[in-house]
């Protein structure tokens, strides 16, 4: 059974599924990572099929140097964005097999919520291109481990209305003078 980096508050209400030496982009599926992490399993399938078709963008945060603005950011809180199909591609299989695996231990689906997906860099795959005047330059592929993690969300309790007075708290010299007020009054 593989290791993973964080473990749930509760084990029997979460899912969760992991994918290694994947050949896809490290700093695009970081990006595309932190665009859906803390959405409902559901919401971010639909967000990734719309970027998969250029409605929504990703914004990058973190690795956009170079990236060009688009329109489509706008209210994310970041000027540039990128529609990374391959990586969107990978997410949306693994989303779809974390789904399976909470199906499979009796989850309601529709309330899942991504708590934690973590994207880590794996080894690079080495090849080589060929230069002029007979030289050879590394030709590397950054390819990276991802996993998720799923939990049902809990259903809100609203608390319930106090007709009570509240009560504030007082020090001794506060209570001492109350108590004095009390029997002077008396």
């Amino acid at each position: 059974m593989a290791r993973y980096s964080a473990t749930p508050a509760n084990e029997a209400k979460s899912a969760r599924c992991r994918g290694s030496d994947l050949r896809v982009h490290f700093k695009n599926t970081v990006e595309t990572a932190n665009a859906i992490k803390g959405r409902k399993l559901l919401n971010a399938v639909t967000y990734l099929k719309d970027v998969q078709e250029h409605k929504q963008c990703v914004p990058f945060r973190r690795f956009h140097r170079g990236i060009g603005r688009t329109a489509q950011v706008k209210g994310m809180g970041a000027p540039t964005g990128r529609w990374p199909e391959k990586s969107v591609k990978f997410l949306l299989d693994l989303l779809k097999n974390v789904q399976a695996n909470a199906e499979t231990k009796g989850l309601n689906t529709e309330e899942l919520v991504i708590k934690h997906i973590l994207v880590n860099a794996a080894a690079k795959n080495r090849r080589r291109t060929y230069r002029a005047h007979g030289r050879i330059n590394p030709y590397m592929s950054n390819p990276c481990h991802i996993e998720i993690i799923v939990t049902e969300q809990e259903k809100t309790v609203e608390k319930a209305v106090d007709d009570r007075q509240t009560v504030l708290f007082q020090n001794r010299k506060q209570l001492a003078a109350k108590r004095l007020r009390a029997t002077s009054r008396k």
